[in-house]
């Protein structure tokens, strides 16, 4: 009723706060926090989670921040995204907006030069940071080129609750990392990815200090990083569960060093060139609780190393090797028959393993849910047929470039896998109308659907898929023989579509856009690129009920002029982004309106 508050009249501020805290999305709890200064207090309180993108001063920026939000626990820092491009990309973290004012930087002689001040955060606002944030639990700096040593020594000397620190792309040294070390005793987590500056005299004070509590660790692109660090991981980081490394200078030295340190390993990422069967046989000893494995271009590895890990990581539930070229049939059938609880299996560019390699793994791992096939010439129809046999459970398939896999394969997975929910195809030429309307008739759980490049698919395979599936997201870019038939049917068939790529599809025309803005409601991103048929007619009847739609791209559509890009821009209140080529004529109207929309592809294609 007017003039009487019964909600602050009762509720204590405690209960509000939990009340704010459970709010998701960022706009409500705006919302809530205009309600009354009460409210706006307790909602600043109540924040826990900062997200920064570039700003225009960005040091007194983090001034006001740490005065108005008292009890943050994360700051995430990301100096690649604009202020645009942050807002609203993650509902569940607190996005602030700095102040729009712009400063001027001058010269020598105090004249003013008429350039934008830099944008970037500084030592001195990564000291405003830990003074202000004393409880600090997680700290991600990604990018921010303009932090050092001196300002990375600031904060781990105020902020030693620190738990998780992201450095990704930041030039700091050895000074700022040994002061980590020295500080945060509870770090768990720390990724060095593209720490040029570091070398091994960090690193190896970073294990010294709080090696024990260390749990995770990603190194990448750091020339100075020698084994002499996996050496001092492997000797003070017991505790160590994840390691992500993409070294040149690494070999057998330093990965035997932390498979014998580090026996509570679980994720082993590794791109080192020089890393051999003994440094992966070792893993395979050693470290028995291994869940996760990705190998590439290991140039080295060969099946004698593999078959160790089969042999001892029994818990290894996930599975990448990519572009490892000394890999057969032999390394794959003894992780299928050492390893019976993997669910994830990825093989890319491994071009010695072929169909009967991937038998086995259908035959023993009967938990197997995702299966990714990458540039693999010999593995044919009979792998898919006893994949279809032995897992029941496969949600997800990926098949590029297979030349080997036809139709036969695809049925076999149809008829096996009736849980499959996401199915990638794209330059596969064997498979056609056949293998995809077995899809349809059996596969009632699907709802993504990648067809790009299929050259064989028409308008037969899409009916079956329209009448037997529910789906979300379509691609079926460069499948030419695909026409109106087959998108009516999706359109009748697929109420729930969001997402539709059909570019390059040459007999695609007006008719099939006006059944999609009358069954496609949800439609929020449309790519109709190269599709020469369609016109401001259609588009104009995709739009008048696809009015959630956020992206579009009509480039090279000569039938889409410019009226049918402002039809786009009025009609949909939530476009972020219409791409048209290069040299498309838009109004003068449409560019006032809608300019920061518009985007324009320059590469001819």
């Amino acid at each position: 009723m007017r003039g009487h508050d019964r909600i602050n009249a009762c509720l204590p501020d405690e209960l509000v706060m939990e009340i704010f805290r459970r709010l998701d999305a960022k706009p409500s709890r705006d919302s809530c926090s205009l309600v009354c200064k009460r409210w706006l207090r307790l909602e600043r309180v109540s924040r826990s989670t900062l997200r920064i993108g570039a700003s225009g001063s960005p040091e007194h920026f983090v001034k006001l921040i740490t005065r108005r939000f008292v009890n943050v626990r994360t700051v995430l820092v990301d100096e690649r995204l604009s202020l645009p491009a942050q807002l609203g990309r993650r509902p569940s973290v607190e996005s602030i907006r700095p102040l729009p004012k712009l400063r001027y930087a001058k010269a020598k002689g105090g004249s003013e030069t008429g350039e934008l001040e830099t944008s970037y955060i500084s030592d001195a606002g990564l000291t405003v940071l830990g003074e202000g944030f004393s409880k600090l639990e997680k700290l991600s700096l990604i990018w921010c080129n303009n932090v050092s040593s001196m300002g990375l020594v600031s904060v781990a000397q105020k902020c030693r609750l620190l738990k998780s620190l992201d450095l990704q792309g930041c030039y700091v040294g050895d000074p700022g990392i040994a002061a980590v070390g020295q500080c945060c005793k509870q770090l768990e987590d720390l990724n060095l990815r593209f720490c040029e500056g570091l070398s091994d005299t960090g690193v190896v004070e970073l294990a010294l200090g709080c090696g024990k509590s260390l749990k995770s660790l990603g190194v990448a692109a750091c020339a100075k990083i020698t084994d002499i660090s996996l050496e001092a991981v492997g000797l003070h980081c017991t505790s160590l569960e994840t390691l992500s490394l993409d070294l040149e200078y690494i070999s057998n030295k330093g990965l035997l060093a932390v498979a014998k340190g580090c026996p509570l390993l679980k994720v082993l990422k590794l791109q080192c060139i020089n890393v051999t069967d003994e440094a992966l046989a070792a893993v395979g000893t050693c470290c028995l609780s291994l869940e996760m494995l990705a190998v590439c271009s290991l140039q080295k590895f060969t099946d004698k190393g593999l078959s160790v890990i089969g042999n001892g990581c029994k818990k290894l539930k996930s599975l990448t090797l990519s572009d490892c070229y000394l890999l057969s049939d032999k390394g794959l059938e003894a992780i299928a028959t050492g390893c019976k609880e993997l669910t994830h299996l990825e093989v890319n560019g491994c071009h010695n393993i072929g169909t009967m390699g991937l038998q086995s793994i259908g035959k023993s791992c009967r938990q197997l849910t995702e299966l990714a096939l990458l540039f693999c010439q010999k593995i044919g129809n009979n792998a898919l047929l006893e994949v279809g046999r032995g897992c029941k459970f496969l949600q997800a398939l990926h098949l590029v470039d297979c030349s080997s896999i036809g139709d036969e394969g695809i049925c076999g997975i149809a008829r096996g896998c009736q849980k499959l929910k996401k199915l990638h195809i794209r330059r596969c030429y064997e498979i056609g109308n056949k293998g995809i309307v077995a899809i349809g008739e059996h596969c009632k759980s699907l709802t993504d659907l990648s067809l790009r490049f299929c050259d064989r698919v028409g308008d037969e395979a899409l009916v079956a898929i329209g009448q037997g599936c529910s789906l979300q997201h379509l691609n079926v870019s460069g499948c030419h023989q695909i026409g109106d038939a087959g998108i009516i049917a999706i359109a009748r068939g697929c109420p729930q579509l969001i997402f539709l790529d059909v570019s390059v599809l040459q007999n695609l025309g007006d008719m099939a856009m006006t059944e999609l803005g009358e069954g496609c409601p949800l439609l929020k991103e449309i790519l109709l690129s190269h599709c020469h048929h369609i016109t401001d007619v259609g588009i104009t009847h995709l739009v008048k009920n696809c009015t959630l739609l956020e992206s579009c791209h009509v480039d090279y559509c000569p039938g889409i002029t410019a009226a049918g890009v402002a039809t786009v821009v009025s009609s949909c209140p939530n476009i972020k982004k219409v791409l048209v080529e290069k040299g498309k004529e838009v109004s003068q109207r449409t560019k006032r309106r809608a300019g920061s929309v518009i985007s324009y592809l320059c590469i001819d294609l």
